[in-house]
């Protein structure tokens, strides 16, 4: 394995400079890495826990000492990354943990959580409002995986219909999380099953996506409108991937700030519920076995947690 020692620039107004403790693993990274997508010298990982260890002159929130995890796009700028002692991170992007949740949980949470929460609310996804309550009928495919747990628990949260698709061993864990209906993944009626629940209704409805191209989404009803979600136009900033440009967003910007504010309260409150962490302790030693596990197929009800400090 690489290590490399990067120098960070001097923070920006509303930046924290982290010793990151946990780096939680995400498909994107795997993904990224694999497909060469940011190219050699980069720092993947997106989702991190640790201490405040210095923060920019405009930073109002947190302090130096706070333990806090939040969200970056490992690998976008170079040297910025969560698969790394020291990292960079926006203030708004980020919270403070609350003392019943131990770091390696909090780690699981950004990225997910925030992927969630976008679906949900903002304007160009799900748009659902938040007042409909059960008026509100929401089908959350694969159900058990990190975005599916706390998609469950928000739309829960604001007293949705929720109904979901997963393996039969994790149905208590979703019935315990809200969803009013959980089905079995393998069911070959499972389609039928899911819109008799009436979480999708026979006139269509909004199917929102973390993978919007074409392989994954031509088999969909001409009566649905497609969306897709990218959980980094959380930051207010202008994003490039090769030859694709992803503006800067305000309304999504605000949103995930809204989010994060609300997370202390919800962990401490036992509103949000962490995913399961599987620690792996030799830390960056460890990617390649967090890889494999992600390649093969094998991570299911948990999601992988590298310890670094």
């Amino acid at each position: 394995m690489d290590m490399r020692i990067h120098r960070f620039r001097p923070l920006v107004s509303f930046h924290l400079l982290i010793k990151v403790a946990f780096a939680a693993q995400n498909p994107t990274d795997v993904l990224c890495f694999d497909n060469k997508i940011f190219g050699d010298g980069r720092v993947l990982g997106c989702d991190f826990a640790g201490r405040v260890d210095a923060v920019g002159s405009n930073v109002s929130r947190l302090k130096k000492g706070d333990k806090v995890a939040g969200l970056i796009w490992g690998g976008e700028i170079k040297g910025l990354g969560a698969y790394s002692d020291y990292t960079i991170a926006d203030e708004n992007i980020c919270f403070k943990i609350p003392d019943n949740t131990p770091l390696e949980q909090a780690a699981t949470v950004p990225l997910a959580a925030t992927t969630g929460w976008l679906a949900l609310f903002r304007s160009q996804s799900l748009n659902i409002d938040r007042t409909l309550g059960l008026d509100a009928e929401l089908l959350v495919w694969a159900g058990s995986t990190s975005v599916g747990l706390y998609a469950v628990q928000i739309a829960s949260l604001f007293g949705f219909k929720v109904a979901t698709v997963c393996s039969p061993r994790h149905f208590p864990l979703l019935h315990s999380l809200g969803a009013k209906y959980v089905f079995d993944y393998k069911d070959p009626e499972v389609t039928s099953s899911a819109t008799a629940s009436t979480a999708m209704r026979e006139a269509g409805g909004i199917l929102c996506t973390v993978r919007p191209s074409k392989e994954f989404t031509e088999h969909v009803s001409s009566r649905t409108k497609v969306t897709s979600i990218l959980v980094f136009t959380s930051f207010l900033k202008e994003h490039q991937m090769g030859s694709c440009i992803l503006p800067a967003s305000e309304e999504d910007h605000q949103l995930a700030t809204e989010f994060y504010q609300a997370l202390p309260s919800l962990l401490s409150q036992g509103k949000i519920r962490p995913n399961t962490p599987w620690v792996i302790d030799q830390g960056l030693g460890g990617v390649n076995e967090g890889f494999q596990a992600f390649r093969d197929g094998k991570i299911s009800g948990y999601k992988i947690v590298y310890k670094l400090n």
